[in-house]
């Protein structure tokens, strides 16, 4: 563990995930984008972006919200998982000093640019590409400036926030996808995660906006018919019409296994239908 990360035992702790991150004076927690400055935690990513893009909103993935629309995304660095098979692990595993330059956008410059970008169909803003909670405050801030403004929130996340960060955000956010990478206790844990901090957090936002849910199917990890019928059920429980989508595994970044067999998702679609009215494949 590098100088420049927590430790245990010292320093201030980080509220925004179950990790707890304890970050010494100067050090950045897990996620690489939470520091710890003069005792306080502060988000060390706030308005420095790595990605800036017009989106069709299918891409979030979003099937059931303004479809066929554009919506300006963004992404910065840092999260919070440690997941092998990453797609997006340039920024998700990186901290700042790892770029050799960040776009630096304000809230009010965000909101002015997603204006302009309405003569291109844009609805409003994605927070998506790395977990945008890990900089949860430049989304809450960027997302009220978004609203007042007459325009959508869209927050792409993995979920794995406490519930006082979630408040944070909720009155500002139309729509969300949300990962669910698997329904047992421990693929989270070897992801870095908690499973019930997930589903706390997907029973709450389906309370307040639009919520879809993705699967990345992992050969070996979160592929069994069981666990995807014991999933369904209980998303059935919030709602069965939450859409599901399960998308299909290609390897990247750690993993080097081949992709996801298609026969495997289709039996998991078929095994989610049993519950849910809305299962979507993806990536086939």
């Amino acid at each position: 563990m590098s100088s420049e990360t927590a430790r245990p035992g010292s320093g201030a702790v980080c509220p925004v995930c179950p990790h707890a991150c304890r970050i010494p004076e100067g050090a950045l927690g897990r996620c690489r984008a939470r520091r710890n400055t003069e005792g306080k935690i502060v988000s060390d990513n706030y308005g420095k972006l790595t990605s800036i893009a017009l989106d069709p909103i299918e891409k979030k993935p979003l099937a059931y919200f303004h479809p066929g629309s554009q919506v300006l995304s963004v992404g910065s660095y840092g999260c919070n998982l440690s997941c092998p098979f990453c797609q997006n692990y340039e920024i998700a595993a990186a901290k700042g000093t790892d770029f050799r330059s960040l776009y630096e956008v304000g809230p009010e410059e965000l909101c002015a640019l997603a204006l302009r970008e309405r003569a291109r169909g844009n609805i409003g803003v994605a927070y998506t590409y790395n977990e945008a909670l890990v900089g949860y405050e430049y989304v809450r801030d960027c997302a009220r400036l978004v609203h007042e403004a007459g325009m959508l929130n869209v927050l792409v996340t993995n979920g794995m926030a406490n519930l006082p960060v979630l408040e944070e955000i909720l009155p500002y956010m139309d729509a969300m996808n949300i990962d669910l990478k698997g329904f047992r206790p421990e693929i989270y844990q070897r992801l870095g995660g908690d499973l019930e901090t997930v589903k706390a957090f997907i029973r709450r936002s389906a309370q307040e906006c639009h919520v879809e849910l993705t699967s990345l199917i992992v050969p070996g990890m979160n592929d069994d018919i069981e666990d995807m019928k014991r999933q369904a059920q209980w998303i059935a429980d919030i709602n069965p019409r939450i859409p599901l989508h399960i998308t299909r595994y290609f390897p990247r970044y750690k993993m080097k296994e081949p992709p996801t067999a298609l026969r495997v998702l289709r039996a998991l679609k078929e095994a989610a239908q049993e519950s849910l009215e809305r299962v979507l494949l993806g990536n086939v």
